[in-house]
């Protein structure tokens, strides 16, 4: 019999955010606590892996106690350890699955192994049921992809980046318009006070794919400046970031509809960190309030970004189904999510 009630620690450390969070029945967050290191990072232009993986061992111990503070349990409590196994990289998940397993060994509490990305999509379980089947377009800083679900645990990647993930470029861009790290924010502010008068490629790729590329598009932004810059010309930042903001939005927008539609999905999610960009929400937004029958999630920014509920989420309905991880898992920094 399905026991009610479950309690899942989940907790997170695949890139440069210390997170835990504490999640009942996998719907319901008693408490989501993220330690940020981007003031550390900043200076750099972008995340330095030693430096992360030294943060996550000063914070995730006071992390993790402020989340069964601030949801008000105890360990007794606990039915399951959750915890991002992969992808990221290798040094931070080491410290987040090896404080994992030292809480599973030490309090007897069976541990759960789950996948960053799934954990991403299951942020949008946070805020409303799955309808299956399903599809989710994941935009993060390393990933791109539509991911087709049509149960529970079930990932079939349809599309994915063969180049820059589109966040990725949006960094990438950032830096050559000299904006502050992480840049995608500031490009999307920056592209609600321009206008796309920029003719910027759009990578469709085969006309049957559902695959991305935004390397291209990149290198063509990088080019337009420097070439303006030889004819000592000045461009608006603001055009160019809207420019640019509106190739990428196009291109994700238009493939996803038409995997929603020659799929026959009944609903679509929208994962990962460039979820929060203003453009490619209102994008989505409008496309799918013309397409019937299709139910388009979007989850709050705070569930956009990485956070230890998405993975409390995830491990919940692998707990259900009976998987367990073994005290001798280890970090896999290009873990499969169809496998």
């Amino acid at each position: 019999m399905k026991k009610e009630n479950i309690v899942v620690l989940g907790i997170e450390t695949s890139c440069d955010e210390t997170a835990a969070a504490v999640v009942r029945d996998g719907k319901e967050i008693l408490s989501n606590v993220v330690a940020s290191q981007i003031e550390s990072h900043r200076r750099f232009g972008g995340v330095v892996p030693e430096l992360a993986s030294r943060h996550h061992v000063e914070q995730i111990t006071i992390v993790i106690e402020e989340a069964m503070k601030q949801a008000a349990v105890t360990f007794e409590d606990i039915d399951a350890v959750a915890v991002t196994e992969g992808p990221g990289l290798v040094g931070a998940l080491l410290v987040g699955v090896n404080a994992a397993k030292a809480l599973a060994f030490s309090r007897n509490i069976p541990l759960v192994g789950v996948h960053h990305i799934a954990g991403h999509i299951y942020a949008n379980r946070l805020i409303t049921d799955f309808t299956f089947p399903l599809l989710s377009l994941v935009v993060s800083g390393g990933h791109t992809e539509l991911v087709y679900m049509e149960k529970h645990g079930s990932f079939k990647v349809i599309g994915e980046t063969r180049d820059d993930a589109a966040g990725e470029a949006y960094d990438k861009v950032a830096r050559t318009l000299n904006l502050p790290y992480p840049g995608g924010p500031h490009i999307d502010r920056l592209a609600q006070e321009g206008t796309a008068t920029i003719d910027l490629p759009r990578a469709w790729l085969e006309e049957d794919s559902y695959d991305f590329s935004f390397s291209g598009l990149k290198s063509a932004v990088i080019n337009t400046l420097h070439n303006a810059e030889q004819r000592g010309e000045k461009i608006s930042p603001e055009n160019l970031a809207a420019s640019f903001q509106a190739s990428v939005v196009e291109v994700l927008t238009e493939k996803t509809i038409r995997a929603a539609k020659e799929l026959g999905v009944k609903q679509v999610l929208l994962a990962g960190g460039v979820a929060a960009n203003k453009g490619l929400r209102k994008s989505l937004e409008s496309a799918f309030e013309r397409i019937e029958h299709v139910d388009l999630v979007i989850p709050p920014l705070y569930l956009c970004t990485d956070n230890a509920a998405m993975i409390a989420a995830a491990g919940t309905v692998l707990f259900e189904v009976g998987i367990r991880g073994a005290l001798d898992m280890n970090a896999h920094p290009g873990l499969d999510i169809e496998k």
